[in-house]
């Protein structure tokens, strides 16, 4: 079967389109799969709904003139008071794995895809609403987001993309007056995401264990033919299809080891079957070093621990491989298959690795020296991304006991020991020293999204201002730069953030 969409005679937008957003919206590719996956419906409007932010990035990327993300009918139609002139919003229905149990039917339970439009580059982009109103997947929620989680999704969306990482992307953040309630009352908010799908691992699973092999292979051709095109070709396309989805989130969850990102809650159901970061609910960035912390605290056993991050991924990959057995056809074509993701993941773990630590060639002994510094840093609960960041700047010249990555570690003279050991092997490099401290800059990244600095911007919006939105907004779209006016926002967690704990609730 052929999938074919209005979208595909649009071309691609002019820099400066003043088209409003509601007009320009289609049905997307999605939407043609029919009613077995999805449920037509109209957002819930949000009451007196207020711009808050946007990506001015994202929307350059997407040929939105950026005025209209502040006018009345953009900010109408993001908040779910308006419907677009040529599309039909829906919800996805999925089913999934949460914490290594089968949830059974799940589904869009607050998101409503609202339609998609062509970015600059020609590609179709999705455009869905987070927190606009009930679904038929709700369940026992209300279909709302809440503010805070929804700042804290929509700047971490557009921080992982700055940093190279695979993700959905956050276009605006709209807020309400209008109350919720999770542990205490709190406001609602609208985050405007973007992907160039949103299907997950789960909709693969809702089908298989419906024993639904019909619609199961339909979706699988529609995921091959628009996004794996190549697949076409093989011998054996679904285990192609296969491969090529334990590749990416493989290459993903290295991205994520590297910049020591935590997602939380890698339910089957929040994960891409394109390997993009989804669904920005309880994350967090590793400060001081620990391989088996946990940034949610409603994971108790650990499960989603940053050491864990990367098993679970073949976990989940795995989950994706029984639901895609019955095209695949076997057993031992399902398991070679399945046998990509470690290999990819070590693959592209080594080469960020290196980049990290700024080894342009291998050497065997470059695996013992990495992971002694990991240890260093486990040790020594030393700050991951400013120990990174102060190793960029290591000059061959500068004594052990002078150098500003000395300030992080208590034992500084087991740091020394392996500076020595450090130095030895940079200088087996062809690469200048000018060169090699550039490209671990941009490696490297200076700021992160810290919990304690969106908590900063969220207290602040919760009292009406949201200026340290747009000011970590800045700063994390440009997150190698040095930006001297900004130190502040690479400054270690003050003391109270301690008792910061991020949770499913949101």
């Amino acid at each position: 079967m052929r999938f074919t969409s209005a979208l595909a005679t649009m071309s691609a937008p002019h820099p400066n389109d003043m088209t409003r957003l509601s007009e320009r919206l289609q049905d997307s590719q999605f939407s043609q799969l029919g009613d077995a996956f999805f449920t037509r419906l109209k957002a819930t409007p949000l009451a007196q709904p207020y711009y808050i932010a946007h990506s001015s990035k994202l929307a350059q990327e997407l040929g939105i003139a950026e005025q209209l993300l502040r006018d009345e009918d953009s900010l109408s139609l993001l908040s779910g008071n308006q419907t677009p002139a040529q599309a039909q919003p829906l919800a996805a229905v999925y089913s999934g794995h949460q914490f290594g149990v089968w949830a059974g039917q799940l589904g869009d339970g607050r998101a409503i895809l609202l339609g998609a439009l062509r970015d600059n580059a020609g590609q179709e982009t999705e455009i869905q609403l987070k927190g606009a109103g009930l679904t038929p997947y709700s369940r026992s929620g209300d279909g709302r987001a809440v503010l805070r989680s929804s700042i804290r999704e929509f700047l971490c969306s557009e921080a992982m993309a700055a940093l190279g990482i695979p993700t959905s992307r956050a276009l605006c953040l709209t807020g309400s007056p209008q109350r919720v309630y999770r542990e205490t009352p709190e406001t609602s908010a609208v985050v405007t995401r973007t992907a160039s799908s949103f299907i997950r691992f789960g909709s693969f699973e809702h089908f298989y264990y419906q024993r639904r092999f019909d619609e199961l292979r339909q979706l699988a051709d529609f995921v091959i033919q628009n996004y794996f095109p190549a697949c076409l070709q093989a011998e054996n396309p679904y285990q192609a299809l296969l491969i090529q989805v334990c590749e990416r989130t493989a290459e993903m969850i290295a991205h994520w080891q590297a910049v020591g990102f935590m997602h939380g809650v890698m339910n089957t159901d929040n994960m891409s079957i394109l390997g993009l970061t989804l669904d920005y609910g309880p994350f967090g960035f590793m400060e001081a070093f620990d391989e088996s912390h946990i940034c949610n605290h409603t994971d108790q056993q650990g499960r989603y621990s940053y050491r864990n991050q990367p098993s679970i991924g073949n976990w989940n990959v795995y989950a994706l491989g029984q639901a895609l057995l019955p095209l695949i056809g076997s057993v031992e074509q399902t398991e070679q298959a399945l046998s990509s993701y470690r290999s990819s993941f070590e693959q592209h773990w080594i080469k960020l690795s290196s980049a990290k630590f700024g080894l342009a060639s291998n050497q065997p002994e470059d695996k013992v020296l990495m992971d002694d510094f990991f240890q260093l840093l486990q040790a020594n609960h030393a700050d991951m991304t400013n120990s990174f960041r102060a190793l960029s700047h290591l000059n061959l010249q500068t004594s052990e006991a002078d150098h500003p990555l000395s300030d992080l570690f208590i034992d500084r003279n087991g740091l020394a020991q392996w500076l020595l050991r450090y130095r030895h092997r940079l200088a087996a490099e062809t690469r200048s020293e000018t060169a090699r401290k550039a490209a671990m800059r941009a490696t490297n990244p200076k700021y992160v999204l810290r919990n304690y600095l969106a908590q900063q911007a969220i207290e602040q919006a919760q009292q009406g201002d949201f200026s340290e939105i747009q000011h970590l907004l800045h700063v994390l779209q440009t997150p190698f730069e040095e930006q001297p006016e900004f130190e502040h926002y690479a400054a270690l967690p003050p003391d109270w953030a301690a008792d910061l704990e991020v949770s499913c609730s949101s």
